[in-house]
Order: structure tokens, then C-alpha cells, then sequence
């Protein structure tokens, strides 16, 4: 248990953290928009599915190349701004461009076009999006030394992380709306403007406004030149294999790994479970319950989940964190069962306060619809008239804690790894590196999850294009829906249950590099 206040001269002053955490906004925001914006290559743009699975998997093969790189050239830089801020001022206008023309394709281009068009420009987009990120992350690990304090800041820009997936999941129905946009590919077109200025404008606020170590007398830093060029690959290359070496990254990224794919494997399921298994494959039926499902679970984690996981971890330190946390969101994947149950929807809504709540919202956005319409935001309303399913609600403030922990928690604990390389391998401080492999595990993962989750549907008998599903499919769906996460969380908690880089430990480290090579100067 932590008693020791944080010391003022470690605390990130609030500016800095609201500037951090508007980067981290466009760090899920233009993934985000990038995966909603997708679907529409298939119903917008005609997209043949095959070729729209390659469009999405071919990217990941260039990040896994881009972002060790980046991270290289990030940590080895010496500039009157410091390792990090140029490029994350760059990266964030170059990623806002590029997701604009990324985007600019019409319906009658033919297949083959849109598909190379698509492939060379995503790969531009995420060059630049590599030059944001990369420095973006390993600034965060360097804004301050202090264990607790580096928590705070990582649960502060989780929080404003969690407000892009608030906003994310309502582009669908937005584009797809016909009282706004014409036609879906013109929705696309006109919404893609709008995301890459908002992430321009949000993107250089950390570059203009955060402050990251002095790297000015740091010693042991790469000259960064194409004459050295050979030996800077020799360099990026024993880099990434100390970081393998370094046992508690390892269990970090396997427990991430673990948790964030397991989620993301059955990520859609509930959607399907909603729209298959509760109203009998009726989108028009199920309306925007989707929708809500996705924003009420961002609006949890960011208000309610991550401020509970931060008490947690200067009560219990990260680790003891990181597993209560984990058990919390094992408790909400057993409640779906429950949850999306259809029978207890029917009962729980014939109930006398049910159908009160049911009324009084009904009434609240009755009232609201003509302001709606109005402002032309009809897709936001709620048709309350029919029944709310409020008990696909109850799960999710369990659920909430699985992410919600782990990024909070796990960005922290990163932080102090770079730490004990640093006690470990000397200079230069390699936090870029860290989390660009850190980040790349998750992508890595994730490519890997949407591919299992298309096995898994498979298996369970779902057609995609069948107007319903089979009783015993949607059971089977359930069933893994529940099944994977669960036992993907618990894998996780025994990858980390020996995790030793407590905060005694952590400060022992701190301690003596600071011996070593003095206080860091932030510029």
C-alpha cells in the first residue's frame, strides 16, 4: 500500500495532462473511425469481402515494420524540442491528411482500382500515423518519474481515449443515415473531413504543450544518417532483442495480448447476439441499441471504471490492481449469459418500474425528437415505446474493468520497465521502443482476433447473409461469446501473478539511477 504523496515536483500539471490526453484521443479515434469507416467498403463501395479482409490485414504487416523503426529514431534524437514533440507535431498533421485522402474514392471506380488506391494510400497513412503515435507513447512514459503519478497520467488520457469510442460507434448510422447524406459513399467522403481535422487540431496539442526528458547531454545516443544506416539496423535490432529479454515486459505484453484479443475476438458477437438473438435479425427492430451499447460501455470505463482502478492501484499497487480488476470483468462476462437473455427481457420488462422507466424515457425523447430532427440528428434518438433492454446494460460495468484496467495499469507499468532497461542496459533511455513493440503485440493481436472471430463464427454455423440465424447457432455464439474472454482474462492474471516489479522495487531503481546520472530535466 502506498502512503507517500506524490512529490510536487513529479505531478504532471494538468494542462500537460489535458494536452497527453488529447493526443490519446486521436490515438483511438483514427483506429476507431478507420474500422467503422471499413464496413462501408463493402455496402458503400462494393467492395468484393475477400479483398476488404486483405485491406485490413496487409496494413498490419507494414506496422509491424514501421513501428520499431519510428521507435528507434524517436529515442535517438537530439532536437531543441526534445526526442519526441517534432514528430508527434508532424505525425499528427500528416495522419489527419492522409485519413482524408485515404477516404476520397467514388462508387463507380471498379474494384481493382479502389483496392490499390485503398492499399497504397492506408500505407501512407499509417507512415504517418507511426511518426504520431510512436513518440506519443513514449512521451507519456517519460513526463514523470514518479510511480504513482505515472498511473494517473495514463488513467487521465485513458479517459479521454475512452470519449473517442463514446463517438466512434454512431458514425454508422450517421453515414448510413439517407436524411443526411445522399448516399453512404458520399457519408464516408464528408465524415472522413471532419475526423482528420479534429485529429489534426487535437493531434499537435501534446507537441505544442506536454513537456518529455532533456535528452540535450544524453549520452550513448545514434547518430541518425543514411551513412549510418547499416549500423543503425544493427542497433534497432539489439534493441528489440533487450526488450525481449526484459521478463517483466514480456509478461505486460502476454497478459495484454491476452486480454485485449480475447475481447476483441468476440467483439461483434454482440452486436450479432442483439440483432439475431433478441430481435430475430431485425436491425430495424434493434434500432441504435447497438450503438448505445458501444457508447455506454466507453462512458463507464472513462468515469466510472477508470477512477475506481486508480484507487485501486495506490491502495494495492498495479499488479494486485491489474488482477482484481481483471476478476471484475470475468464477473461481467458470466452476467451476458443473463443479460442477453431474451425471456428475462420480456419478464423484467412486464415489471410495474420497467414499464415506468420505459415511459419516462419514452416521454423524454418524444419531446426531444422534433429538437432532434431539427438539428438534423434524428439517428440519436431512442424508441423507447417498445421496450428498452436494460439488462444487456447490467454487464457492462463488469466489463468495463477488463480494459479499462489493463491500458490504464499496463501503460504505467511500462513506463516503470523502461526504468529498470535503463538500470539494466544504460543509455539511451528506450522508451519509444518499448512502446512501439508494446503497441505492435496489440495490433499483431488484433489482426489475429478478427481472423478467429470469422473462425468462430464460422464454426458456430452464423450466415452472414441469412435473414435469421438457427436457435442452436445464437446458443453456440452465446456461449463463445462468454467462453473466450473469460478464459483469456484468466490466462492473463497467471501470466501476471508472479509480476515482481512492485513499487518498492520500482523506487529502489528510480533511487539509483538517479545516483547514476542525476534528476532528468524536462523540456
Amino acid at each position: 500500500m502506498s502512503k507517500l504523496k506524490i512529490p510536487t515536483q513529479y505531478k504532471v500539471p494538468l494542462g500537460q495532462k489535458a494536452a497527453f490526453g488529447a493526443g490519446h484521443f486521436v490515438l483511438n479515434m483514427l483506429p476507431g473511425a478507420l474500422g467503422f469507416f471499413s464496413f462501408f467498403l463493402l455496402t458503400a463501395f462494393g467492395m468484393d469481402p475477400f479483398l476488404a479482409g486483405l485491406l485490413g490485414g496487409l496494413p498490419r504487416i507494414w506496422d509491424a515494420v514501421t513501428d520499431p523503426i519510428m521507435g528507434f529514431i524517436s529515442d535517438n534524437t537530439r532536437s531543441r524540442w526534445g526526442r519526441r514533440r517534432p514528430y508527434i507535431f508532424m505525425g499528427a498533421i500528416l495522419s489527419g491528411i492522409f485519413f482524408i485522402l485515404l477516404w476520397q474514392i467514388d462508387e463507380t471506380n471498379s474494384q481493382t482500382y479502389i483496392f490499390w488506391y485503398f492499399l497504397i494510400f492506408s500505407l501512407i497513412f499509417l507512415v504517418g500515423n507511426t511518426i504520431f503515435a510512436t513518440p506519443l507513447v513514449g512521451l507519456g512514459y517519460e513526463m514523470t518519474p514518479d510511480y504513482n503519478e505515472r498511473t494517473h497520467l495514463m488513467g487521465f488520457a485513458n479517459t479521454m481515449g475512452q470519449i473517442a469510442w463514446m463517438l466512434v460507434p454512431w458514425f454508422w448510422v450517421i453515414i448510413a443515415d439517407p436524411e443526411i447524406f445522399t448516399t453512404q459513399a458520399d457519408g464516408v467522403r464528408q465524415m472522413s473531413l471532419v475526423v482528420g481535422a479534429a485529429c489534426i487540431i487535437l493531434g499537435i496539442l501534446p507537441a505544442i504543450f506536454c513537456r518529455g526528458i532533456d535528452a540535450s547531454h544524453m549520452d550513448n545516443l545514434e547518430k541518425l544518417s543514411f551513412r549510418n544506416l547499416i549500423s543503425n539496423l544493427k542497433k534497432l535490432f539489439s534493441g528489440i532483442a533487450q526488450v525481449a529479454r526484459n521478463k517483466p515486459f514480456m509478461k505486460l505484453c502476454g497478459a495484454t495480448f491476452l486480454i485485449f484479443n480475447g475481447f476483441q475476438v468476440v467483439a461483434a458477437f454482440s452486436v450479432f447476439i442483439i440483432v439475431f438473438y433478441m430481435y430475430n435479425g431485425s436491425y430495424a427492430d434493434a434500432g441504435t441499441w447497438p450503438a448505445w451499447f458501444g457508447t455506454f460501455t466507453a462512458v463507464i470505463t472513462a468515469f466510472i471504471v477508470i477512477p475506481i482502478v486508480l484507487k485501486l492501484s495506490d491502495k494495492y499497487g498495479k499488479q494486485k490492481a491489474f488482477i482484481i480488476s481483471t476478476l471484475i470483468s470475468v464477473i461481467g462476462y458470466l452476467l451476458k449469459w443473463w443479460g442477453f437473455s431474451v425471456p428475462l427481457n420480456d419478464r423484467f420488462n412486464e415489471t410495474g418500474f420497467a414499464q415506468l422507466l420505459n415511459q419516462g424515457v419514452a416521454s423524454i425523447f418524444g419531446f426531444l425528437d422534433p429538437i432532434l430532427d431539427q438539428l438534423g440528428m434524428s439517428w440519436f434518438s431512442i424508441d423507447a415505446s417498445g421496450g428498452i433492454p436494460w439488462l444487456i446494460f447490467v454487464p457492462i460495468p463488469f466489463i468495463a474493468f477488463g480494459l479499462g484496467g489493463l491500458f490504464t495499469l499496463m501503460m504505467s507499468m511500462t513506463a516503470d520497465v523502461c526504468d529498470l532497461d535503463e538500470l539494466e542496459n544504460g543509455m539511451p533511455r528506450k522508451e519509444a521502443t518499448y512502446g512501439a513493440i508494446y503497441w505492435w503485440m496489440v495490433k499483431l493481436g488484433q489482426g489475429l482476433a478478427l481472423a478467429l472471430g470469422g473462425l468462430v463464427l464460422k464454426l458456430v454455423g452464423f450466415i452472414s447473409d441469412a435473414p435469421t440465424q438457427a436457435g442452436e447457432t445464437m446458443t453456440q455464439l452465446r456461449i463463445a461469446d462468454i467462453v473466450i474472454p473469460v478464459f483469456t482474462a484468466l490466462l492473463a492474471i497467471v501470466i501476471m501473478w508472479k509480476y515482481n516489479l512492485t513499487e518498492k522495487r520500482s523506487k529502489e531503481i528510480k533511487d539509483e539511477l538517479v545516483k547514476r546520472r542525476g534528476e532528468f530535466k524536462l523540456s
